[in-house]
């Protein structure tokens, strides 16, 4: 019997690339156009596995519910966890998700968004539509010789810290479980948070959301930081408490910030609102200023890694019914 697969939270995007590969390994799949929530939970009721995105809140009242329903197994096809309750489902449900996927392509989108801010790319763009081409307010600096501080150095953090390497940068680094090999070998430093705070002229967050790091850039962390600092996040939105970040914009402590996450997006990232009044004050004021790049949780968006995390997730999914080990299950610690 064909294992019935339904996808949460879809674009075409996803149809186009997730059905023919999964028809080819013998799935039989269902493709969901809103998140899973507590509301449209039915929707699940025949599937044996649900595919959920970063937007998908799986609390314990879901978990419940699907685990009376028989679904057997929970894929995430993002690296995150941090929007499924892993302790409500143990012993209920397997949940897998995607660990790695193309390190290059969110370590490339950092980059884009800091070239962007730092030389005004964004502005310049506009300007020349009209037909203005002055230079004023365009000035930025040269990278080569500043210090970039990268907090999390899993893959993507090292892939960064080999590209700013290339910029002849200065990098100091922070992580939980260091690899000195590495920094030797490139030529990075690892460091406290407060060094990375206090030196740092670009600071980029590329760590997973866990207690430890919600909120981890606050006003106590700005206050610390060097005047006109740029600060990057492709991580997780709650990394950063937007609120402090707009007081630090405000008072020009904080130069720019690329954002390609925020803490309240599960509402609009992903969607079409053109049409619509945006109702988050606090993205709204984030959009009126100029030295603001908000991109759309898109730094993984690239066709190398779409089809990995694709491939990954069926494949997950394909040793869950094999009975084979889940090597990249979600476990409690």
């Amino acid at each position: 019997m064909r294992p019935k697969i339904t996808f949460f939270d879809t674009k075409p995007y996803d149809k186009d690339i997730y059905q023919p590969l999964a028809e080819k390994m013998g799935f039989d799949v269902r493709f969901v156009f809103y998140h899973l929530t507590e509301d449209n939970i039915l929707l699940a009721q025949d599937a044996d596995v649900v595919v959920i995105f970063v937007n998908d809140i799986i609390n314990e009242k879901v978990i419940n519910k699907l685990h009376n329903y028989g679904v057997k197994l929970i894929a995430l096809r993002c690296a995150g966890f941090n929007n499924v309750d892993i302790r409500a489902a143990k012993d209920k449900i397997k949940v897998v998700r995607v660990p790695a996927y193309s390190p290059n392509a969110i370590a490339e989108h950092t980059v884009a968004l800091m070239l962007s801010l730092n030389r005004k790319i964004h502005r310049a763009y506009f300007r020349t539509r009209d037909a203005n081409f002055s230079l004023n307010g365009l000035m930025g600096y040269n990278l080569s010789g500043k210090t970039a501080g990268v907090i999390g150095t899993g893959k993507i953090g090292k892939a960064l810290i080999k590209i700013l390497k290339g910029f002849e940068m200065e990098v100091l680094a922070y992580d939980p479980y260091p690899d000195d090999k590495l920094a030797k070998k490139l030529g990075y430093t690892y460091t406290d948070l407060d060094t990375i705070f206090q030196q740092s002229d670009v600071i980029s967050l590329n760590c997973p959301l866990t207690r430890e790091t919600k909120w981890l850039i606050d006003k106590d962390a700005i206050d610390m930081m060097k005047e006109g600092v740029m600060i990057i996040n492709t991580g997780r939105g709650k990394l950063i408490k937007t609120l402090d970040l707009i007081e630090g914009l405000k008072s020009g402590k904080v130069s720019a910030a690329g954002l390609d996450v925020y803490e309240e997006e599960s509402e609009f990232f992903f969607e079409d609102l053109s049409d619509q009044v945006l109702e988050d004050d606090v993205l709204a004021r984030l959009l009126t200023f100029n030295n603001v790049i908000v991109t759309s949780h898109q730094a993984f968006f690239t066709k190398e890694a779409f089809m990995n995390i694709a491939d990954t997730t069926l494949n997950n999914i394909k040793d869950f019914f094999d009975g084979k080990t889940l090597k990249n299950e979600v476990k409690l610690d």
